[in-house]
């Protein structure tokens, strides 16, 4: 009995380390430019409700990409140095199991859609298909940090959705610029695995820009805070959401000292540290949307 108690312990513990719960860098990533939209969209009050129901959804989605992920590269990452030890690359977890994983994880997904408009709910159709196909992109382009910038993104347009039940244009340069934000940080990431990546023929923008790569990376960087920028002006934000982007600044530049070496470590460190670049945006939201309420 004891055994058997072990065994399944082993198991749930697959299963959350598949879903990549003990990481919540790329949950952090996902949920940043959904709470920046929740607050543009309410004009600095977004309802409680919606907050929850967001913060479960990106939970939940990230979840189920991460899964359908390693799944599509069950193959490849027994190859890659920081992957070798993924629950389906040792065989923890059998392919079957992670594909129904993901099935369960979009139902309970779905499940939020009580709490959302018909808008809403026709957006997030769109956000499960960009999640699926997502993985697959990286087998036939060196663009796939494009398409997770969409889909990492997608949460803004279904924002402004459920709170304002439509997306105005203030919604798509949000997206835009995070397409951007992502391609930054997720070159970084690619960075890190570019060797690996090279041997087994996976493509990514670290391997499309070569020798080029750290220029990509600040000038998608200077593209994104241009782009914020300018959602600031549209919204009427003013000088304390400025101040924001000016700290976001200062950790986009930090990260090129990381990035200098191109050693594979501290280009995962220079991913990392986008968490603080996503979070001092918000910071500045925050602020500029408490400064109008004193």
């Amino acid at each position: 009995m004891e055994t058997l108690s072990v065994l399944r312990f082993d198991r749930f513990s697959a299963y959350l380390r598949l879903m990549r719960l003990h990481r919540p860098i790329g949950s952090l990533l996902l949920l940043w430019p959904t709470l920046w939209a929740l607050w543009i969209a309410s004009a600095g009050h977004p309802r409680p409700v919606l907050v929850a129901v967001f913060v479960a959804g990106v939970l939940l989605m990230r979840s189920a990409g991460c899964v359908i992920n390693d799944y599509a590269d069950r193959e490849v990452d027994p190859h890659v140095w920081r992957t070798k030890t993924r629950p389906l690359a040792v065989g923890e977890v059998t392919a079957r199991e992670a594909l129904g994983l993901f099935v369960v994880l979009c139902l309970l997904a779905a499940g939020l859609a009580f709490w959302l408009n018909a808008f809403t709910i026709e957006l997030a159709v769109v956000a499960v298909v960009l999640a699926a196909s997502y993985p697959f992109f990286k087998r036939f382009t060196h663009l796939p940090q494009v398409y997770l910038g969409l889909a990492f993104g997608w949460g803004i347009p279904m924002a402004f959705a459920a709170e304002t039940d439509h997306v105005p244009a203030t919604a798509w340069v949000l997206l835009a610029a995070n397409i951007f934000w992502t391609i930054a940080y997720d070159t970084a990431y690619a960075m890190a695995d570019r060797d690996d990546d090279l041997k087994i023929g996976v493509k990514s923008t670290a391997i499309l820009f070569g020798d080029w790569d750290r220029v990509m990376v600040a000038g998608s960087h200077i593209v994104a805070l241009g782009l914020l920028y300018g959602v600031g002006v549209m919204a009427g934000l003013g000088r304390l959401y400025d101040a924001g982007l000016g700290l976001a600044a200062g950790f986009a530049l930090y990260e090129q000292r990381l990035l200098y070496a191109r050693r594979p470590l501290d280009c995962f460190h220079a991913f990392l540290n986008n968490n603080w670049f996503g979070g001092s945006v918000f910071a500045g939201l925050v602020a500029a949307y408490l400064g109008r309420s004193l």
